[in-house]
């Protein structure tokens, strides 16, 4: 069992005049040993893009690509014929396969877009570029664990190409506590508020709990609430 806490200051950083990023893992330029990854998960990007501006059409390949909205919007086009504008609580996932090529933007003349992607790595190889996107706000509202992302079959959530994969989500009030999945390998990552581990390990906005073969722990909100995104894998 192990428990690894990054912290926000911790995160790898990249700005430049209309995006503000920070990388949990290893992304572009940016390498470390310790941040390949965790389990199937290897990318949570924190991204903040400024007004009318955004991420230009470029491509990927062999990627379950998931975007989470937490304020403003983001327009998607792909290579696929797909688009749709993204605001919080709209789940969207881009199946890379074979190959695809797709803009995200912020369409906003004036407000900033902030979102979290996160990039899992597929069981399958080559397969047919997709794309899905679903409103779960109703879902969070009831309270708890809600299934996002699922290669499991959840019904209310978007399908992912991953069965070992789970990105569960929740909007905590204070004091409010969910209890983790008990999985191999589990990233809780606080993207709005503050949190709590049951281990005394205090969670920052933009801050991670790393879990490898912790069991079921518990994570209760800060003062302010917390919004959590929690990947559940093998």
């Amino acid at each position: 069992m192990t428990i690894t806490i990054q912290k926000p200051q911790d995160r790898f950083s990249t700005r430049i005049g209309w995006l503000d990023s920070k990388h949990s893992f290893n992304f572009g330029e940016h390498y470390s040993p310790a941040n390949a990854g965790h389990g199937l998960l290897v990318v949570n990007n924190d991204d903040i893009v400024a007004p009318a501006s955004g991420f230009g059409t470029h491509g990927h390949r062999d990627m379950e690509i998931v975007t989470w909205v937490l304020s403003g919007e983001v327009a998607h086009k792909d290579s696929e014929g797909n688009s749709g504008t993204l605001y919080p609580g709209l789940a969207q996932r881009m199946s890379a396969g074979s190959g695809i090529r797709h803009s995200e933007m912020n369409p906003s003349p004036d407000t900033a877009a902030h979102f979290i992607q996160m990039w899992v790595v597929p069981d399958t190889a080559g397969i047919k570029p997709g794309y899905q996107q679903l409103d779960v706000n109703a879902e969070l509202g009831k309270g708890g664990l809600v299934p996002i992302a699922s290669g499991r079959g959840h019904e209310a959530a978007i399908s992912i190409h991953q069965r070992g994969a789970v990105l569960w989500g929740a909007r905590l009030s204070a004091g409010e506590s969910v209890v983790v999945p008990d999985d191999a390998h589990v990233h809780v990552f606080v993207a709005l508020g503050s949190a709590e581990l049951e281990t005394g390990d205090a969670l920052a906005r933009g801050a991670a709990a790393r879990l490898t073969d912790a069991g079921s722990l518990r994570v209760t909100a800060g003062e302010g609430g917390a919004e959590l995104l929690v990947w559940a894998t093998t």
